[in-house]
């Protein structure tokens, strides 16, 4: 794998953490409703997931060629 495709790959696992953090506040405090919550949370923890793996791999599969 190339170092500029790690580099986009890392700027999109930053995005996916950023997306995650923005919907798990508003499935915290803006949201009434409990399945639209609910639904929200869930979205925003597999982003959070997602996102920390994939950076995870990133870091962990050393340096390139």
């Amino acid at each position: 794998m190339t170092s500029m495709m790690k580099m986009w790959i890392s700027f999109a696992s930053m995005g996916f953490m950023f997306l995650a953090i923005i919907t798990i506040y508003l499935s915290r405090y803006k949201l009434k409703k409990g399945v639209l919550r609910f639904i929200t949370a869930i979205i925003a923890y597999i982003m959070m997931i997602a996102g920390g793996l994939t950076m995870v791999y990133i870091v962990l599969s050393g340096p390139t060629n």
